[in-house]
């Protein structure tokens, strides 16, 4: 089966499947040709959904006002936003399409106020200001750019100076309490629509103005716990900015120290472990939300803390941990709302937050953790027919909206994760052998999977099957092992390591440059290769999910 899945990936053509439907659709499917990236499978619907959305992808790739295309958020919303278009969105799209997220991310510099202030979103009408609407640090989506691509030191040094004072703007104007936290004058700040967050207040900052809040609120502003982690990832990575552009990084590491500090004194409640707003009257805001995945995603605390938050809130099934996770409000909260026909963070599992939680379980090394994620969704995504907003936490089904750029990518992204070839940082690739799981009704999602990647002229290729996980460079067998493990290596293709990637041992013979070695690896265990031998380096066990 592994030839004949082989043989299928090198028969595809990009062309088969996207037909060009605007006059810059030919210029970005050549870019995309030349990532080398294809995918196969056999059995289920998961390959045409695959290529499905690539087709709807270049949609919502298009000019503005006469630019070169930039990223924009699809459906219904007609632009390209901050909190998502501009960071997270464009963060995938990078992997595969470069240009447009490096011109997406130059596009909010472009347009930076002089006063500091980002856009919080970009449309044929012109940059918009009448809120900041933070959620994934602009500043990490834009070093993981700068590192997967060659280290192009003169969009660094733009990005860097706008994110500076943009850090200025918000010191100066979303501080007025003196905490040191991040405030939000309303919901648009978080776009959380519709979530209890924000219940009796207001949508949008005092007279449209970002820096203005409400006077007459009973409650604002907000300590926000996820702006203020928000800020507080940022100056980290301004602080490797800094030095990479040869400035010191010291004063950014102290900023950020700051915030952190600022975040668990106002807005951590160490009995609930939670995060939560703080208002006017010094109450905290009690609604468990998603807020906490986005405090995850921005490297907050250690592992040890994660772990804590998996155990009692992510993983657990009266929280977040619906049967498609994950939740945007905890599903014990009497004010939760399940249903996703609307555009709502009352309850529904939304695509944004999808995309965003591979880096919370990842930076804590919680690879196994975060399959049991990748599974459910990729069943729902691969049955799509319209790659929606947000999905039922209960069955599955796409709810508000269509064409959403968010939920296209989440497929792409999920796919390299779980049986895919992912660059990761300057100098890793990651060579994943697991298999979708019949989740929904014993209904076949992929039997055997293929991926290939072109990385540094050498072309890979990955076969998965239920036994085996093969490993081709340029067209000759690089390594192979049992299914369920995840190689590590450089960009050349050398082996570094091994994950184990399943909830159980996996064990069996590893073949790498003709010579064969025995394995036995557990779930999230990294074992480094050297010299012809592997020797586990980190071995944290497994948080497996909770019903209470």
């Amino acid at each position: 089966m592994t030839e004949s899945m082989l043989k299928k990936l090198r028969r595809i053509s990009i062309h088969d499947h996207v037909q060009p439907g605007k006059p810059e659709d030919p210029k970005l499917i050549q870019e995309w040709q030349a990532t080398g990236v294809r995918f196969a499978a056999s059995g289920g619907r998961l390959e045409a959904t695959y290529y499905a959305a690539l087709e709807k992808l270049l949609t919502c790739i298009v000019p503005l006002n006469g630019s070169e295309p930039i990223l924009q958020e699809g459906g219904i919303y007609l632009g390209c936003w901050l909190e998502s278009t501009g960071t997270i969105n464009a963060e995938l799209l990078s992997r595969l399409i470069p240009s447009v997220s490096e011109t997406t991310y130059l596009a909010f510099a472009r347009h930076q106020r002089e006063d500091g202030l980002l856009p919080y979103k970009l449309t044929e009408n012109g940059p918009s200001f009448r809120q900041i609407q933070l959620v994934t640090p602009l500043a990490r989506s834009v070093w993981n750019h700068y590192q997967l691509h060659g280290k192009n030191r003169s969009f660094l040094k733009t990005m860097y100076k706008a994110m500076v004072q943009y850090d200025e703007w918000i010191s100066t104007y979303r501080n007025t309490r003196g905490t040191g936290c991040v405030e939000a004058f309303s919901t648009f700040d978080t776009g959380h629509d519709l979530s209890p967050r924000f219940w009796h207040v207001p949508d949008t900052p005092y007279m449209n103005d970002a820096a203005s809040c409400h006077p007459d609120s009973p409650v604002l502003p907000f300590l926000a716990p996820d702006l203020t982690a928000n800020i507080y990832c940022q100056r980290m990575y301004l602080s490797r900015m800094a030095e990479e552009l040869g400035e010191p990084g010291g004063e950014w590491q102290a900023k950020a120290e700051a915030s952190l500090e600022s975040l668990f004194r106002y807005c951590y409640d160490e009995e609930e472990l939670f995060y939560y707003d703080r208002d006017l009257n010094d109450e905290l805001v009690r609604v468990q939300s998603d807020v906490l995945l986005r405090v995850m995603a921005c490297e907050v605390g250690d592992r040890e803390l994660f772990d804590n938050m998996l155990r009692r809130y992510l993983l657990n099934t009266s929280k977040f941990f619906a049967r498609y996770p994950f939740t945007s409000i905890s599903m014990d909260d009497p004010r939760f709302d399940p249903f996703s026909s609307y555009n709502s963070w009352g309850g529904a599992s939304n695509f944004l937050s999808l995309i965003r939680a591979p880096h919370a379980f990842e930076y804590h090394h919680r690879y196994v953790e975060l399959t049991w994620v990748l599974q459910p969704i990729l069943s729902s995504l691969s049955k799509a027919k319209r790659f929606a907003q947000a999905l039922s936490p209960w069955i599955g089904e796409e709810g508000f909206t269509e064409t959403y750029s968010p939920s296209i990518l989440c497929l792409l992204d999920y796919v390299e994760r779980l049986c895919g070839i992912i660059p990761i940082g300057a100098d890793q690739l990651w060579f994943t052998g697991l298999l979708p799981v019949d989740m929904d009704h014993g209904e076949e999602v992929a039997s055997h999977t293929a991926y290939s990647r072109t990385v540094n002229g050498l072309h890979f290729e990955l076969v998965n099957t239920p036994e085996r996980v093969t490993v081709y460079q340029d067209g000759s067998i690089l390594m192979e092992g049992p299914a369920g493990i995840r190689f590590i290596t450089d960009r050349s293709g050398q082996l570094e390591g091994l994950i184990g990637m399943s909830a159980h041992p996996i064990e069996g013979e590893l073949t790498y440059l003709g010579e064969t070695l025995p394995i036995r690896i557990k779930g999230n265990e990294l074992q480094r290769y050297t010299e012809g031998s592997l020797e586990t380096e980190r071995d944290i066990g497994i948080i497996y999910p909770s019903y209470r």
